[in-house]
């Protein structure tokens, strides 16, 4: 037995066919009330064209109401820039048209010192190294860390005489982790970590001097 259909128009066409049916062999389907059937479905199409009238309208309404609204905010805007112009001696007076002076830009402080840095895997020119995130409330928020790397001459004495290279960025990080690869061997290196935002860069971190 066919299953009865469940979509709009799947039904539409079964009482097309059903009205179509009943028309040609009444004889056959004494019973049917095909004036029933063709009423509904008349009722049927007569809902669905107000329907899509009704749909078609509420588009150009609503298209109509965000222009009507984008009209809006232009003018207030451009008027409200004006009254700041007006105003500027005293901004206060700005509450009269429900705004006010424009609120002062927070400053944002340069990260603190990121603390702890240490090694924790070395090996033939390669270094892991973490560290932790500066103390809370230290300073901004910080984004991103930036490694750097300096390396320390030592001399046949084993002193070092102070003589230590320029810090010079060794990589970038999001993390307080990063691997370091292809860096110089059979020389001592230091590693500092300083954390940066938009206002500027940190305190660096504690210095680790490694040998790879």
């Amino acid at each position: 037995m066919p299953r009865y259909p469940t979509q709009q128009a799947q039904i539409l066409a079964l009482a097309e066919a059903m009205i179509g049916g009943y028309t040609e062999h009444a004889a056959l389907f004494p019973n049917a009330d095909t004036p029933l059937l063709q009423s509904l479905r008349d009722a049927y199409n007569t809902a669905t064209a107000a329907q899509t009238e009704a749909m078609a309208k509420a588009q150009i309404a609503t298209e109509a109401k965000q222009a009507a609204l984008a009209q809006l905010q232009a003018v207030i805007k451009r008027q409200l820039k004006q009254s700041q112009i007006d105003t500027a001696a005293n901004p206060d007076n700005l509450k009269y048209i429900g705004w006010g002076p424009r609120a002062s830009a927070q400053s944002i402080e340069a990260p603190g010192q990121p603390l702890t840095l240490k090694s924790i895997d070395e090996g033939a020119g390669t270094l892991l190294i973490e560290w932790k995130r500066p103390a809370r409330g230290s300073g901004g928020p910080v984004r991103t860390y930036i490694i750097e790397r300096r390396e320390l001459t030592i001399d046949e004495t084993g002193d070092d005489g102070g003589n230590r290279g320029r810090w010079r960025q060794a990589a970038i990080s999001l993390e307080t982790k990063v691997s370091l690869k292809r860096q110089p061997r059979g020389v001592q290196l230091e590693y500092r970590v300083k954390a940066i935002n938009k206002a500027g860069e940190s305190q660096p971190s504690n210095t680790i001097a490694v040998v790879l």
